[in-house]
């Protein structure tokens, strides 16, 4: 059987290499004014090496280019996305399509994914971009499991599914809670309103439900309350061709991302080596128990729930 690549978010060089050793198959990393929601930035010079590297194990690197670009940012797109390529960079993941535009120009081919968050929830619309270069599409994470594997019967593209951590249910790019705390009368410029600070949103009718909320120069994001967890449920994904499942390492410790990668990479090489005798070891799930947020619970997402799309 053939196992999908393991791909997991990475904040820094560090943890890059960390994650890369307990595991991983590849590593989203970016930079703050072209990526979204990253867990920490990886700089130009910084990838230099780093690429080369995990090349020298057999992984792959891929940056994050997802924001929402504005016509300040195009000037020195261009710029970045050569340096890149330059450094050998196996892929970028584009949501505008002026990042296509952009490397369409760059000497040579470099492999797009399409992640346009929510809206990757149909597979005619991937095909329209996989006609315009991309390679790889990134679902929706509010799509539940059937409609997963009937997106996977009618693309000729990579699929890429989100199976453990946190995922974005808001953004804005207004500056939402600099703007509240100035409605009270504080000084929002001495507040720190970035991932560290560690604000939550909580709805009055659901008390025990806390939404990390952040504000960095891309705006303000809303997280869920809960990490997916499909780790007992990878032989699903993997039965439907799934080519690529991620891991999303925001808001997480190295060692936490580290334990997950393990569990996940232990899970994946068993059934793949015996799909028939294949029995789940709960110690792989305890692994990551141990050093889960007691205030987060792990849950399917929206896997197993029906959906409106």
């Amino acid at each position: 059987m053939k196992k999908p690549e393991l791909v997991v978010s990475s904040g820094s060089v560090t943890e890059l290499k960390r994650l890369i050793e307990a595991g991983a198959d590849a590593v989203i990393v970016g930079e703050e004014r072209y990526g979204l929601r990253l867990p920490g930035e990886v700089t130009q010079e910084e990838l230099r090496t780093a690429v080369n590297w995990a090349h020298e194990r057999g992984a792959k690197v891929y940056v994050a280019v997802n924001n929402i670009l504005d016509n300040a940012s195009l000037e020195a797109l261009i710029p970045y996305l050569a340096n890149l390529q330059e450094f050998g960079v196996d892929a970028f993941i584009f949501g505008d399509p002026a990042v296509l535009m952009a490397v369409r120009s760059l000497p040579t081919p470099v492999k797009l994914h399409w992640n346009a968050e929510m809206t990757s929830t149909n597979y005619a619309t991937a095909n329209y971009w996989g006609q315009h270069g991309a390679a790889r599409v990134v679902l929706a994470r509010e799509l539940n499991m059937e409609q997963v594997l009937e997106f996977k019967q009618h693309t000729d593209l990579e699929i890429e599914v989100q199976v453990h951590g946190i995922t974005n249910i808001y953004h804005s790019k207004r500056e939402l809670v600099k703007n509240y705390m100035e409605h009270q009368g504080k000084d929002a410029s001495s507040q720190d309103r970035s991932i560290e600070r560690g604000l939550f949103l909580i709805e009055h009718e659901r008390r025990d439900q806390r939404y990390p909320i952040y504000e960095d120069q891309n705006g303000t994001h809303i997280m869920s309350s809960e990490d997916i967890c499909m780790l007992e449920n990878l032989p699903e994904l993997m039965d439907g061709f799934v080519d690529s499942v991620k891991i999303e390492g925001l808001l997480k410790s190295i060692a936490y991302n580290e334990a997950v990668v393990r569990s996940y990479r232990a899970a994946i090489d068993a059934y793949a080596a015996d799909p028939e005798g294949y029995i789940f070891n709960q110690e792989w799930l305890d692994a990551i128990n141990q050093l889960q947020d007691p205030d987060r619970e792990l849950s399917y997402g929206f896997f197993y729930k029906e959906q409106v799309y």
